[in-house]
């Protein structure tokens, strides 16, 4: 048995300019050849998809959130006290019981509920491009598309669209280390704003019910037990910051790819019924906008033969498990894949948005192959950093 402090592992350091979303792919291959265990700055990295399950499924390990803030000399404060009432950093009786008395509210069945909507959302910002034949396609499309949705969702003003979005995209940066560096009084200020927001719409459910996902929360109960208005509250900004920004980014990377791949777009746009879901499957295999997941080791544990003693970080990198299937290194909405994905994590964190994630990039698409013949790039994209959530900044496309 080896203590992976003393394995000899390839280093794959996230703060030199020699990684980024330019060349990330690349590195992770040549390190995976290796071995499935790499070395960074800050954690173990697990490469492939029999560990990367191991640790996200085990009870000896747990969302590091906690950890990682007191790395970056966070003790206090807003932002502290969001992360800790998180739920991705509840574990044991605590955390079950929440998912149990939300679960309802996300299946695929309520996510389904607001495919009209999101139909509804998609062809008013096509409107909206006046017939044009290119664009900048995050800020025209990918930007407020799931602003709104999930505004309609919550059952917020639509006209709070762009509020709700800088809030997703801010709080949203408790998971990325650079921001942590060099952000935390912004990412503060917009958790105080968010908070007062929604507990504001939440007073306003339990006076007045909607058939929304707020009114949902508050009316949630089993067998007498009830949610807190603290608890409410959590899960609703926990909804907020990885319900919009996320979504944006991965719609993004969606005609980012697509238009690399034109054969793969007509495929779609011939027969989008069919192929919007395998689309949005296969977009979230190859590009996963959370290419790694962390987890804390509780206590020691053993595997594959190796010790990671309790307080090793691990980050189950998704984009190399993702691609360890049959033309893993292949894009393509057609192909016959293992349908296991672990872009949305798995075990007990298991993302509580998926479905609604996967209903709104299956709406989009299937609006948009169709209308967009030609799809092709119009100048270089300009991509975010891969250590948080992978996003797009710009994606200038084209279009007959």
């Amino acid at each position: 048995m080896s203590a992976v402090g003393d394995l000899h592992l390839p280093e794959i350091d996230y703060n030199s300019p020699d990684f980024g979303p330019h060349n990330y792919h690349e590195q992770l291959a040549r390190a995976r050849e290796q071995g499935w265990l790499a070395h960074s700055p800050l954690a173990y990295i697990v490469l492939d998809a029999e560990s990367g399950d191991f640790f996200l499924r085990s009870r000896q390990t747990a969302f590091p959130g906690p950890q990682l803030a007191e790395i970056f000399g966070i003790t206090s404060g807003p932002l502290f006290n969001h992360i800790n009432a998180n739920i991705l950093n509840l574990t044991g009786d605590k955390h079950r019981r929440l998912r149990s008395l939300v679960g309802h509210a996300f299946t695929p069945r309520a996510a389904d509920r607001w495919r009209p909507v999101m139909g509804e959302f998609i062809a008013q910002i096509w409107d909206e491009l006046g017939g044009a034949r290119g664009t900048e396609f995050v800020a025209a499309v990918a930007k407020p598309y799931p602003s709104r949705t999930i505004a309609a969702v919550l059952g917020a003003p639509v006209a709070d669209a762009s509020r709700l979005h800088h809030w997703s995209n801010m709080v949203q940066r408790q998971f990325d280390i650079q921001a942590l560096a060099t952000q935390v009084p912004e990412i503060e200020q917009a958790v105080l704003e968010a908070e007062d927001y929604v507990s504001k719409l939440l007073d306003d459910r339990r006076a007045n019910p909607r058939d929304d996902l707020i009114t949902a929360l508050v009316q949630a109960e089993e067998q007498g037990d009830k949610l807190s208005h603290d608890e409410c509250l959590n899960l609703v900004l926990n909804v907020l910051q990885g319900g919009v920004d996320t979504t944006q980014s991965q719609l993004a990377h969606a005609l980012r790819l697509f238009a690399q791949h034109p054969g793969q777009w007509q495929v779609l746009a011939r027969d989008p019924g069919r192929y919007a879901a395998p689309a949005v499957q296969e977009v979230l295999r190859f590009e996963p906008i959370a290419p790694f997941t962390a987890r804390i080791v509780l206590s020691d544990i053993e595997h594959r033969g190796v010790t990671f003693p309790a307080g090793t970080i691990v980050a189950v990198c998704s984009e190399r498990a993702n691609r360890e299937t049959r033309d893993g290194e292949t894009f393509d909405i057609t192909a016959a894949r293992d349908p296991r994905l672990f872009t949305f994590g798995a075990g007990p964190h298991f993302c509580l948005g998926a479905n609604l994630a996967r209903a709104e990039l299956e709406e989009a698409l299937a609006f948009l192959a169709p209308r967009m013949p030609g799809l092709a790039p119009d100048g270089e994209p300009r991509l975010g950093g891969v250590e948080g959530i992978y996003g797009i900044e710009a994606l200038p496309l084209r279009w007959d």
